[in-house]
This record gives C-alpha cells, structure tokens and sequence, in this order.
C-alpha cells in the first residue's frame, strides 16, 4: 500500500512539471514569434540614448551602410588637373606627378554640389591646372572651369555644362558627433567610385597644414580609409547626406594610417555659395591676434576655474574687435551662447560669418565674465 502511494504521487509530481514545462515553453515560443514575425525598423545605434533605453534594453539591428553608399556614389566624381606649358619643377611640386606623355597634373575627386552642374573640390587638387576633366560614376566626362577658389580653406568651385545631375542632401556638421558612422567616397590611388567606412573620431582639429597665418582648419577626424586621390571628395553620414570634404591625412608613409580630416559642411556650404553667388569668399574678420589657452596664460592672468577657451593676444587698431570693446588679454569663452574650448572652434565660427554679422562674445576679464557685441567687418577694411 505505501509503494502505491508513493507511485501516485510520484506519478502526480511528474504530471504537474511536464504541465509546467508545457506551459513554459507555449509562453516561449509566443514571444520568440512576436519578435521574430513582428516588422521591424531598421534602427541606427545613434537613435538609441542610455537615458531612453538601458543598455540591456537596446534592441539588436546591423547598421547597413548600402543606402548611404547608393545615395552618395553617384554624386562623386573623379577630378583629373593637368598643367601644360608651366615650369615643370614648379608643377612636380604642386601635383606630384608626371606621365609618359610628358603631361603634368594631378588628380583627385569631387562632390557635385547642384544638379546644374557647380562641383565642390579641394584647391590643392586643382591649383595651378590649365586643363581639368570631371568623370561621373556613370562615365560621363566634362571639362571643368574654376569658379572660385579658397586657398585658406583649401576649397575650390568648379563648373560643368550639364544640368539635372545627382546630389547630395546636406548635413549638419556641428551635430556630428564622436562615435557616429561614416563613408568616405572618392578615386584613392585611381581606383573611381570607392567607398570606405568608419566613425567619427574628433571635431574642430587643427593641422596646421595650410600654411596662411589666417587659415581656417576646424577639421572632423575619422578613421574612414582615405588615401591620395581621395581629395576633394566627400565624407557622408549613415544616411547619405554630406557632412564635409575630405582633404588630409596624417601619416608617415603617405598612405592611410587611421586618421584622416574633412572639412565640415556647415564651413564648405558658406564658402562655397559665396563663391557661386560672387566668384570669391566674402570673409568676415573679428580684427585679433588670439591663440588656445594655455597653462602659462593660466598662470600668467591669475585665471581662475578656467581650462578652455581662446585667449586674445592682440587687438587690431580699428577692427571690429576695437570697435566691439574687445582688449588683450580678455578670454573667449562662447560665442551667441555656445561655448568655446580652443582656437579652431572660434576660427569656423567666424569662418562662417559673414561681414556685418554681429556676434555676442563671452569673455573673461579679470575673472569676470562679459558679454560684447562685435560687429565684424570685411576682410580688408
């Protein structure tokens, strides 16, 4: 009598857990359907906050780049510049390069910037040509002329006779940020129509590649692979808008190394339209010697609680910096409320003004902040 007990509530037991198991696994493979059967939207990492979803929340989607890559190519091209009749050591040092035929030259790419046929460039890839060619990712060929060049920004306009060409959206460079994906497309080392990928790795990079003591550099870093010939072509976002134009690397070798520079579309987009608009850049001028923060100037005006910003090293009589009530001395620390950490973020800041603008600086002086309205005036006056 107890063996039977004990084998019914033996029996019992199983009966309840199998009843379990059952459950478990019907409850299972309900929601293992509704999030496999469910539409989904593809979802980009950068759409996603910790502050709006845990880290443990965040939803499992691959980042396709083929859209971007589809939206950005045909709006490429490759740019060819040659020289004839210059002094040829002149031209070997600008461009580079010499080929059988005894033709100088150099070559690069280029975005189209409006279906009526203006291309954005580098000026490097373009100075001192007789002659330049643009080839679309169709195989289209155009001759080219300059528009308008900005060698303190190492930009050029070019124009083609062609209408209803494909281009680019634009982006907005002061919301990328660190991290977000990227694509570089271009003609790297003659190989046309090439797409690399990578994130962005810093903004507001200074170089001190051209060479102008007014130059404006303020590039976006990435690692996206770029190489020689790639110059003058664009950096696009994930979703295929043009964020800047690639124009530098910094390597040992010559060849990519995991660094490479853009200049941001918000600074391309004002030269260039000046350029179209007036056949050359209309430059704003604030009238200042100024440099990045440093510990001695730290130590030298007795700063307190400060670590960032531009320090002015020098007024110009007359400039809109003097008429403003700027001094020596006085610390940049934001410009119409947005803060200010180093030199290259006030440079395309004021890059990107225009003459007349009226800009409200922050500044310390004698650790006390001020605020001062700057009119800035043309370049030249």
């Amino acid at each position: 009598m107890k063996f039977r007990y004990l084998f019914l509530a033996s029996l019992a037991g199983g009966l309840v857990a199998a009843l379990a198991v059952v459950w478990a696994t019907d409850r299972d493979a309900a929601r293992v359907t509704t999030l496999t059967s469910a539409p989904r939207t593809p979802l980009y990492w950068s759409e996603v906050t910790p502050a709006t979803a845990p880290l443990a929340d965040l939803p499992v989607a691959a980042l396709d780049l083929r859209p971007a890559a589809r939206r950005a190519t045909p709006a490429v091209v490759h740019v060819d510049a040659r020289v004839v009749g210059r002094d040829r050591a002149t031209v070997k040092a600008l461009f580079g390069r010499e080929e059988s035929s005894g033709t100088l030259g150099g070559e690069g790419s280029g975005v189209i910037y409006s279906p009526n046929g203006y291309i954005i460039t580098n000026y490097h890839v373009v100075q001192a040509a007789d002659r330049i060619t643009v080839t679309t990712s169709d195989r289209r060929r155009y001759a080219a002329e300059i528009v308008g060049t900005e060698p303190k920004s190492d930009l050029a306009v070019l124009k083609v006779e062609a209408s209803d060409l494909p281009y680019l959206e634009l982006a907005d460079s002061d919301t990328a940020e660190p991290g977000q994906w990227v694509l570089a497309v271009g003609s790297p080392l003659g190989l046309t129509s090439t797409v690399t990928a990578g994130i962005v790795s810093a903004k507001g990079r200074s170089l001190s590649i051209l060479r102008e003591p007014d130059a404006i550099e303020s590039f976006i870093q990435t690692d996206a692979a770029v190489n020689p010939g790639n110059s003058g072509g664009p950096l696009v976002d994930a979703e295929g808008r043009l964020l800047g134009i690639n124009t530098a690397i910094a390597s040992r070798t010559g060849r990519f190394q995991g660094y490479s520079f853009a200049i941001p579309i918000n600074l391309v987009r004002r030269i260039a339209d000046d350029i179209i608009t007036y056949g050359r850049y209309r430059r704003a001028l604030l009238g200042v010697e100024i440099s990045t923060l440093t510990v001695s100037d730290i130590d030298r005006l007795d700063l307190r609680d400060r670590s960032e910003g531009v320090i002015v090293d020098a007024v110009m009589p007359g400039g809109a910096a003097a008429v403003g009530g700027l001094l020596a001395d006085d610390l940049i620390v934001a410009v119409d409320g947005r803060g200010i950490r180093d030199l290259p973020e006030l440079t395309e800041i004021i890059g990107r003004a225009r003459p007349g603008d009226r800009l409200l600086l922050t500044v310390v002086r004698e650790n006390k902040l001020l605020e001062l309205g700057i009119n800035l005036q043309p370049a030249g006056q």
